[in-house]
């Protein structure tokens, strides 16, 4: 009946979430990167992948800024391929 998978209400509900805690972080440069990134990549993202990204967001603009920058080392907690993408991406500016 459908084309593809469907997902559930409390799924669709936390990817609306996560986006927008993506946008309005308060620091424009993390909420630019986090913002696009989410709009891409979210929808791709496996549960645990969720709550590992959900975890950075949990974060600090300015420590999350400094990791993604290169200015300081990213913390153990957060060494994992959700960051790793999230390093990778470029947003547009």
């Amino acid at each position: 009946m459908g084309n593809g998978p469907v997902m559930s209400d409390s799924a669709t509900t936390r990817l609306k979430r996560l986006a927008h805690r993506s946008r309005y972080r308060g620091f424009k440069e993390v909420d630019l990167h986090f913002g696009q990134f989410a709009e891409r990549h979210l929808a791709g993202l496996s549960d645990e992948e969720l709550d590992q990204y959900e975890a950075l967001l949990d974060e600090a603009d300015q420590d999350v800024w400094a990791w993604l920058s290169g200015a300081r080392h990213v913390p153990a907690r957060h060494d994992n391929r959700v960051f790793e993408r999230l390093q990778a991406y470029e947003p547009v500016l």
